[in-house]
């Protein structure tokens, strides 16, 4: 039964990719659904369709079976209706654009106003603590800032939708821990629904209400595990038994997804 407050909804979702070397079985039987507002992290091993999942969401990849609707439709009527942000591995800006550029970007082919486009731009700026730098170029700011302003990009057409793709992977700790917090303060101060892809078994309990966690491939579901934490989370709370107790249901989600994989 799908709520009225579900906003991405899954059934029976199967994905077979067709390979010289035969088919793979990327996604088997996913059975999802992400309500309005919820922080959703998939997690699993390497090759588990973590990304394909995102990526059918975003219709990016199309299912070979089974259903997915997002906002009650198809992915591509979501992705012409840009229900959605996407935010890449790497952040993807474009070298000879400013940031400011790069946020405007999305703005431009969509063909708002210049006025808009700026107010836009230092709304975004501002809420992923980049004011000032709009005249920069990505080249003059660390990976962390690049990474930011690729989320700026994404939220610039304020999509109630953000989709995030491993986007703190190559980030050291310290930096991945600042921008982890900062994502929860985004996140609180939006109201948007974000899924997000992750390897780390620390950074998907800290961020999510709900973990799903994802089998060897045929990607499957082996768990999904709802977040008793509180909203307000300083990084103390990974010292915590509430998180330690979430964090080993995790673990032990992965280890019987690979057994049973």
């Amino acid at each position: 039964m799908v709520s009225k407050d579900t906003i991405i909804h899954t059934e029976h979702l199967n994905l077979t990719f067709q390979t010289s070397d035969g088919p793979v079985h990327a996604l088997s039987d996913i059975n999802l659904s992400i309500e309005r507002g919820e922080f959703v992290s998939f997690i699993g091993p390497s090759g588990c369709g973590k990304t394909t999942l995102l990526r059918v969401m975003a219709d990016l990849e199309k299912p070979t079976g089974g259903t997915a609707t997002v906002n009650g439709v198809s992915p591509e009527e979501a992705r012409k209706a840009r229900a959605y942000g996407y935010v890449f591995q790497a952040a993807g800006l474009y070298p000879w654009r400013t940031v400011g550029g790069n946020i405007r970007l999305p703005l431009e082919i969509m063909g708002y106003d210049k006025a808009e486009q700026s107010a836009r731009v230092a709304k975004v700026l501002e809420l992923v603590e980049l004011t000032g730098f709009d005249k920069k170029f990505p080249w003059q700011l660390s990976g962390g800032m690049q990474q930011r302003a690729s989320i700026a990009r994404a939220l610039a057409f304020d999509a109630d939708i953000l989709f995030m793709d491993e986007p703190f992977g190559a980030l050291d700790e310290i930096v991945r821990d600042h921008l982890n917090e900062q994502l929860l303060h985004l996140w609180e101060r939006t109201n948007k629904t974000i899924v997000f892809v992750t390897h780390s078994i620390p950074e998907a309990v800290y961020l999510s209400t709900k973990i799903v966690v994802m089998s060897p491939r045929p990607g499957r579901i082996a768990d999904i595990i709802h977040s008793n934490l509180p909203k307000e989370r300083p990084l103390e709370i990974r010292d915590t038994p509430e998180f330690l107790e979430i964090a080993a249901r995790v673990r032990h989600g992965l280890r019987t997804g690979h057994e049973d994989g």
